[in-house]
C-alpha cells in the first residue's frame, strides 16, 4: 500500500493557523467559566487528555479549582460549571453526562461540529468548525481546543505558535522516526499532552509508547530505557534526568520547544512511522472518528 499523503498531514500543518484563530475567539467569547469558579472539565480519548492540561493551566493561574475527568467517569460532585470537550459532539459517553447534568449544573460545549447533537444540551458553547477533521486520529482540533483554553486564561501564544511553525518546517531525524519504543514524559500541564503523544503514536502507528510525569520517569519506567529507544521530554525537565537517561543508551530527546509545539513533532513522527508501515494514520485499525455505543 502505497500513501502519498493524507488528511492528517494537511490538518496537522495548519495548527497555526488555527491556533490563532482561536486565539481570537477566546478574547471576543464570555461562554467559558469565568475567574473563582469551581470547574470539571470532561472528555474522551484525545480530549480527556486536553481537559487535563487545561485543568491544570487554570488552577495554576489562580482561576478557580479545576478537575478533569473522563466523561463516563465524573463523580456526582458539586460543579459552577462542567465543560464538556468533544470533536464531533457525538461521544456517546459526553451526551450521557450532559443529560444527566442538565437542569443541574451549567454545561458548557467546546465543540467541532455545530450540527451536534451536544448543541441542544448545552447551555452556552465555543464551536470551532474551523478546526474540526476528516482524519479520524485527531491533531489540529486538540490543540485549537487547548489554545482557546490557554488565551482565555491571558496566554500571549505567539511563541507556541512560533514553535509549532519551525516544528512543522523541520526536517525529521530518521533515528527518531525509526526507533522502537516512545516515552513521553511532562509535568504540570503538559503531562496532558505527553498522554495525547503516546495516543497518537498508538493510533497511527501501531507502535510501542507509554506516557508519564517527569518526576515519576525514574520510579520504575526508566527500566525499559535502552539504545535505539526514545524517551521525549515536553517542556521543562528535572536535574539530572537527561543524564540518567542517556546512561541507559536510550535517546533523550528534548527541543526545547512549546510543548504543544512538540505534540506537533510528535504527530508529524507519527504520521512519518505510519507511512513508512503502510498503515493509513487518516483509518487506523479498529478505530471509529466518533464513538457512539448502542444503547
Amino acid at each position: 500500500m502505497t500513501i502519498t499523503s493524507t488528511h492528517m498531514e494537511a490538518e496537522l500543518r495548519s495548527q497555526p493557523q488555527t491556533w490563532a484563530q482561536a486565539a481570537e475567539i477566546a478574547r471576543e467569547t464570555t461562554a467559558l467559566p469565568p475567574v473563582g469558579a469551581r470547574v470539571a472539565v470532561v472528555g474522551c480519548g484525545t480530549s480527556w487528555f486536553i481537559a487535563q492540561a487545561y485543568a491544570t493551566l487554570r488552577e495554576r493561574s489562580g482561576a478557580g479549582v479545576t478537575d478533569a475527568f473522563a466523561a463516563s467517569e465524573m463523580p456526582d460532585r458539586d460543579y459552577d460549571a462542567v465543560v464538556a470537550l468533544t470533536r464531533s459532539g457525538t461521544t456517546t459517553e459526553v451526551l450521557q453526562l450532559a443529560r444527566r447534568l442538565r437542569g443541574r449544573t451549567p454545561l458548557i460545549g467546546v465543540v467541532g461540529d455545530p450540527t451536534s447533537p451536544l448543541m441542544d444540551l448545552v447551555d452556552s458553547v465555543v464551536t470551532l468548525p474551523f478546526a474540526d477533521e476528516k482524519s479520524v486520529v485527531q491533531t489540529r482540533f486538540a490543540t485549537t481546543a487547548l489554545a482557546l483554553f490557554r488565551a482565555s486564561l491571558g496566554e500571549d501564544l505567539s511563541g507556541a505558535i512560533a514553535d509549532a511553525e519551525r516544528a512543522i518546517d523541520e526536517d525529521l531525524d530518521p533515528e527518531l522516526v525509526d526507533a522502537e519504543q516512545y516515552t513521553f514524559i511532562g509535568s504540570g500541564w503538559s503531562i496532558g499532552l505527553t498522554h495525547e503523544a503516546a495516543l497518537k503514536m498508538r493510533e497511527a502507528s501501531q507502535s510501542w509508547t507509554e506516557s508519564y510525569p517527569a518526576m515519576d520517569y525514574r520510579h520504575g519506567p526508566i527500566a525499559i530505557a535502552a539504545p535505539g529507544r526514545v524517551t521525549w521530554a515536553f517542556g521543562d525537565m528535572p536535574d539530572g534526568l537527561a543524564d540518567d537517561v542517556r546512561r541507559t543508551g536510550a535517546r533523550f530527546e528534548d527541543a526545547g520547544l512549546d510543548p504543544m509545539a512538540e505534540l506537533v513533532r510528535a504527530q508529524r513522527v507519527a504520521l512519518a512511522r505510519a507511512v513508512a508501515r503502510g498503515l493509513n494514520p487518516d483509518e487506523p485499525r479498529n478505530l471509529t472518528r466518533s464513538v457512539i455505543l448502542d444503547a
